[in-house]
């Protein structure tokens, strides 16, 4: 059959864009975005979004150039998704919680020609451009308005070239003046993701249209996520474009509820008012709602995706309790969402809670988007035995991953290798083929030759009824090389706190006497960052100067 060759017909780019298009035609009077008192419906949202990309190629922006985004998960945040690469231009969001000095680097390594800021961040961006080297040109920025109406916008307009809401006005989304920007081609790139820790060398992880397609439609197959349904966004935008599901939410016609911040009580009322049925978050989202005052039953069941670190069984175990529904996925920037998850069984309902729990911690398999993961030897690249214990690193390879990193064709290549992407992270492949992750690669703990997973003590800590959070990094230590510390918030509920000792008898009971923890840190609230993961480089800092001063101020 060599007569057969791609035609017109059948090789058209692919883009999750077009599911914006449709979602106009088919939930057309459906509400597509919620926050507080504004409310649009898809049709609007299309109209909106062609209005905004129509401005921005107005301004000069062509195909290609970079497009920065920092905002809190508001409506305009949303409609960004979409109407800057329907502009033609790459959409990079940014996070909200860095500091300007960091923002600046980011903003210079992307070129970024034009800026997207809320009107809350404004002074941070200001003072990241003011950190331009002098004779660099400045990108243009444009103010997000505030839609709860508490900031001033006569005095907020100072230093920008306009307002989002001024771009919309302006905007046309006939479609005799103003076609959107399809791809030439599929492998375009449509988005730049900074990794968190970003440094003085940063690193851009770029995808195409193409990749950012795939894991949008697979990640709502995987989660089964039916039409109309309604998505609490707890999980910041910002972070791999909300796992894909941005543009997914289009697809299938759901309600986007908008949140500016974090709040359990808000949570949980939003849950009730606006009858949600889907959430995302890292585990420490999980945490905290399980632990909130707020906390109570759930009316109707409420799916949630955990993912970013390994949830402790326990976690698991005190969410689903109130009537959340837990699923588990793997995934990181350069592969834009959730590529391994935990598929249930039905026979695993019939397990105690505990085990459903255990059980759900796990990664599990790929995804029907993903072609392969594997646990392999990192020097030999030969997968490990799958007997659940052997420690290898992970890898994958499928039509998701990304392009690149931008202007790093080191760090592509070392990470991009032999047909894979080593992920860096440290996992066992089980007996059933699903995987479980031990640990990233920097976080294992050598004591006395043997590996520590610090996820199976943090896993221990949280089974602990005081504990409220824990964190588990390498110590030095002159006789061991490295001893596992821990690191413990408790509960406000705690009335008997216990001391460092009861914390290490606890693990001592449950765990091999290597993997005990030395030392016991405790404080108030452990550092995290903006998508809920506990920033352990920070930890790290504090255990080494343990035994070093006088007094640790945030130890009780």
């Amino acid at each position: 059959m060599d007569e057969f060759k791609p035609h017109l017909a059948n090789s058209c780019p692919l883009t999750p864009l077009t599911f914006l298009e449709r979602a106009a035609i088919v939930y057309g009077e459906c509400t597509s975005i919620v926050f507080n008192n504004v409310s649009y419906t898809w049709s609007e949202t299309y109209s909106r979004c062609l209005k905004i990309a129509s401005t921005i190629s107005s301004l000069g922006i062509k195909r290609g150039d970079v497009v920065s985004v920092i905002a809190p998960n508001t409506p305009a945040m949303y409609e960004l998704q979409f109407a800057v690469p329907m502009s033609g231009a790459v959409l990079n969001n940014i996070n909200t919680r860095l500091d300007a000095r960091t923002i600046s680097v980011i903003l210079q390594h992307g070129e970024s020609k034009l800026v997207f800021v809320d009107c809350y961040l404004k002074s941070l961006v200001l003072e990241a451009i003011a950190g331009f080297p002098k004779g660099l040109t400045s990108p243009m920025l444009i103010l997000i308005d505030d839609s709860d109406g508490n900031f001033s916008m006569s005095s907020g307009v100072d230093d920008c070239d306009d307002t989002y809401e001024g771009l919309v006005n302006k905007g046309n989304a006939s479609s005799d003046t103003f076609q959107w920007v399809r791809p030439n081609n599929e492998w375009d790139p449509m988005t730049l993701n900074y990794t968190s820790g970003t440094t003085s060398s940063p690193k851009g992880v770029v995808h195409s249209h193409r990749s950012l397609f795939i894991i949008a439609f697979d990640s709502l197959t995987n989660w089964s996520v039916p039409k109309n349904p309604v998505y609490l966004w707890t999980l910041p935008m910002f972070h791999s474009n909300g796992w894909s599901y941005t543009w997914g939410m289009a697809a299938v016609g759901g309600t986007n509820v908008c949140l500016r911040k974090f709040d359990a009580g808000v949570i949980f009322k939003f849950i009730a008012s606006h009858n949600v049925t889907h959430m995302c978050g890292a585990p420490v989202v999980l945490n905290m709602l399980a632990n909130s005052p707020h906390a109570k039953p759930l009316e109707n069941p409420v799916h949630f995706m955990t993912g970013g670190a390994p949830p402790p069984a326990t976690v698991v175990l005190r969410t689903e309790s109130l009537g959340f529904t837990v699923s588990h996925g793997y995934g990181l920037t350069e592969v834009a969402g959730v590529v391994v998850s935990c598929a249930w069984k039905p026979k695993w309902n019939l397990l105690p809670a505990s085990g459903r729990a255990k059980l759900k911690a796990r990664q599990g398999v790929r995804t029907l988007g993903l072609t392969d993961v594997n646990v392999v030897d990192p020097e030999t690249g030969r997968g490990v035995n799958k007997d659940g214990s052997t420690m290898g690193e992970i890898v994958l390879k499928g039509g998701c991953i990304m392009l690149g990193y931008l202007k790093n064709p080191e760090g592509t290549s070392k990470c991009m290798k032999n047909g894979w992407l080593y992920t860096g992270d440290v996992g066992v492949m089980h007996p059933d083929g699903y995987l479980e992750i031990k640990d990233r690669s920097k976080d294992i703990i050598i004591s006395g030759g043997e590996n520590v997973s610090s996820v199976e003590v943090e896993s221990v800590l949280y089974a602990n009824p005081a504990v409220n959070e824990a964190a588990v990094v390498a110590k030095q230590d002159d006789f061991w090389g490295e001893t596992p510390c821990a690191f413990v918030s408790l509960k406000e509920t705690t009335v008997v706190r216990p001391s460092e000792k009861d914390i290490i008898e606890f693990c001592r009971a449950r765990l091999p006497h290597y993997m005990v923890p030395k030392t016991v840190v405790f404080m108030e609230e452990l550092p995290k960052t903006a998508t809920g993961k506990i920033q352990k480089f920070n930890l790290r800092n504090i255990a080494q100067k343990i035994g070093m001063e006088p007094a640790l101020p945030s130890r009780m």
